[in-house]
């Protein structure tokens, strides 16, 4: 089995052992890199055998904010996903880093196990967002009205809200009551008609009224 290359950004010690002494131990992950900041990060990855394919990125970080960081780490690792994890729940800084690449987003509070879920789902395509975050930062932008908006079904516009909730190909597959091949199927529609390419563009353009 490939075990999916992790990398942690964390200035926390504590924090940091423990997300370390729970993510390493895991059959599924191998943490190629841990760092106190981004600084340390950026300056150890060319020393990498292999770039690591998932960033776990603290966003309130001393020197370069892990904000400030999401587009050259997105420079330098265009193939890699990036996991923002912070104690902020605001949705302006929630949208900020969508908006700037992040492929999800989890709060600190997050169990060990849950966050070990959003790195597996962010690497087989899903957009980890707790439900709470998602709440916030569509309540954050008032939307505005749309001219794609009949664009949709009714059912592609539950696979939308589904998505937006933050949910999985199967968690959506689960409250619709649809298989996962059928989930991904409207998912590759919906693209094609709002044309985005990923689900974090489609939960930013959500996030803006957009859809």
């Amino acid at each position: 089995m490939n075990l999916i290359r992790l990398a942690l950004v964390e200035d926390d010690p504590e924090v940091r052992e423990l997300l370390c002494g729970y993510l390493c131990r895991q059959p599924e992950l191998s943490c190629v890199l841990v760092a106190d900041s981004v600084e340390a990060f950026l300056r150890e990855l060319p020393d990498l055998a292999a770039a690591p394919q998932v960033v776990l990125l603290d966003i309130h970080l001393p020197g370069m904010s892990g904000l400030d960081a999401l587009p050259l780490i997105r420079q330098r690792l265009p193939e890699a996903d990036v996991l923002m994890q912070t104690v902020f729940d605001d949705a302006d800084r929630i949208y900020r880093a969508l908006c700037a690449g992040a492929s999800g987003y989890v709060l600190k509070n997050t169990p060990l196990a849950d966050i070990k879920a959003a790195v597996l789902e962010v690497v087989s395509g899903g957009a980890p967002m707790s439900r709470a975050v998602a709440r916030k930062v569509l309540a954050h932008f008032k939307p505005s009205p749309s001219m794609q908006s009949d664009l949709l079904s009714e059912r592609e516009r539950e696979v939308v809200q589904a998505i937006v909730d933050g949910l999985g190909d199967k968690q959506v597959a689960a409250r619709l009551d649809l298989s996962v091949e059928t989930v991904r199927t409207y998912v590759k529609r919906i693209y094609r008609k709002l044309q985005v390419s990923s689900r974090t563009e489609l939960v930013s353009r959500a996030a803006r009224g957009q859809i």
